[in-house]
């Protein structure tokens, strides 16, 4: 299945100031295959090791950082005559291996010559003790899982995603029932490439939902494998407070929700866990949309957002017949899953700094506030249907008149004088 980071990936490749490359991700959003797919089509070998199977040389790193040395053991282990200009070396899962994520700002400066990426989840790469980070002789990109773009391709809707590609509006208009009803199979399914995979293949959805559950058990599992024990059940206790805390009137996140009488200080670490290891995303509140919007967010107010849409539904335990009733998905759970999609697509462009707001004194709330490479702010409102109603988002335009404000919803793409309207299945175009 076709990744667009792929894009990004060659640009590393081909780069004249090409350093070794920390590729992050979740659990399970395609890292591996990604790589092991990009050394295939791209190099004329691929030297990989996964530092977490029996077998592995763990200990490369803790002898020495000659690059000489750790490029013979490499030689053997991989049963190849790795070549600088010829071979991706993938150093998967490095966090297992002491002293790895270290080992790269020599491999930098004493052989600049070979590519060499290094893989793991968020949390995963982690500095073990005695160890440090290599500030500036790495580079960094990250994965997410499959957008609604990379959707259709899977779904072998070429055309269509050629024009959201290249956020021709007017002509996607054409296909305004199509796309919506792909988009709600997305909303079922998400962006996890096994689930879409099968999805493919199969078209059966309990097929797709045995996989969900199988995905979110094995992040249960890898909890209980990697998280400090003193937090593990509150890691666990957070977790399973999501689909709650999202299908709240008011999305910003509760203690209370997780238990009764619970406070910030018991519940930040945990918090903090999962957000490293790149399974929830923290969204800010910020009191004022003023540039630099980071200089006004406010700590104490956030929201949580999971990392799949699809294992949104599946913990909320949405039943597979809402696909096949007109746009019901679209505002089941007060329509968490609506704006969880629309977070997920924004997240994908790392241009964006991403928000919400809140008035001062009023019950309002703005779904999601962004600024932009340009330095431009921009209001974004999620509808769940077609209904224009939003006093939140036009009180915001009213008090601040931005240059650009845009809705999303299912109806149609359209400008008006003060704001313009965004099929949801062309978010990726704000």
């Amino acid at each position: 299945m076709y990744r667009t980071k792929i894009k990004e990936l060659n640009q590393w490749r081909l780069s004249n100031h090409r350093k070794p490359l920390i590729f992050l991700g979740a659990r399970q959003v395609g890292k591996t295959y990604l790589l092991r797919e990009f050394g295939r089509t791209e190099y004329k070998q691929v030297a990989y090791v996964n530092f977490e199977r029996p077998g592995a040389p763990k200990n490369l790193f803790e002898v020495d950082f000659n690059a000489d040395r750790i490029f013979t053991v490499l030689n053997a282990y991989c049963n190849i005559k790795i070549e600088a200009e010829n071979t991706l070396i993938i150093f998967d899962e490095i966090q297992a291996a002491p002293k790895g994520i270290t080992s790269l700002k020599y491999l930098y400066e004493d052989s600049p010559q070979y590519h060499i990426i290094a893989a793991g989840s968020l949390l995963g790469v982690g500095i073990h003790p005695g160890e440090w980070f290599p500030v500036g002789k790495v580079d960094f990109m990250k994965l997410y899982p499959m957008s609604f773009y990379e959707f259709l391709l899977a779904m072998d809707e070429t055309g269509i995603a050629e024009l959201l590609e290249k956020k021709d509006l007017t002509n996607l208009n054409f296909f305004n029932k199509k796309l919506i009803n792909y988009l709600r199979y997305y909303l079922y399914i998400g962006g996890m490439p096994e689930a879409v995979q099968n999805f493919v293949v199969n078209r059966d959805w309990q097929n797709v939902r045995k996989i969900q559950n199988q995905i979110i058990t094995s992040y249960q599992n890898y909890f209980s494998k990697h998280a400090p024990n003193e937090i593990l059940p509150r890691i666990n206790m957070v977790w399973e407070s999501i689909p709650a805390q999202l299908s709240k009137e008011n999305k910003k996140f509760i203690y209370g929700v997780i238990r009764e009488g619970a406070r910030a200080k018991d519940f930040e670490m945990a918090i903090q866990w999962l957000t490293d290891a790149g399974l929830l995303h923290k969204v800010y509140n910020t009191s004022k949309a003023s540039l630099p919007l980071v200089a006004h967010q406010e700590l104490s107010a956030f929201k949580l957002f999971h990392n799949d849409v699809g294992l949104l539904g599946a913990m909320s335990h949405l039943n597979a017949k809402t696909i096949a009733e007109e746009n019901v998905i679209f505002t089941e759970f007060k329509g968490s899953l609506t704006e969880q999609y629309v977070f997920q697509q924004l997240i994908q462009n790392e241009s964006l700094s991403i928000f919400y707001h809140t008035f001062s004194n009023s019950k309002y709330e703005l779904d999601f506030l962004i600024q932009n490479s340009e330095d431009e702010i921009i209001p974004v409102e999620v509808k769940s249907g077609e209904s224009s109603k939003s006093n939140s988002f036009r009180l915001f335009c009213q008090k601040n008149n931005p240059e650009k404000a845009i809705r999303t919803s299912l109806a149609d793409y359209k400008e008006e004088s003060w704001m313009t309207n965004i099929p949801l299945y062309a978010v990726n175009s704000i």
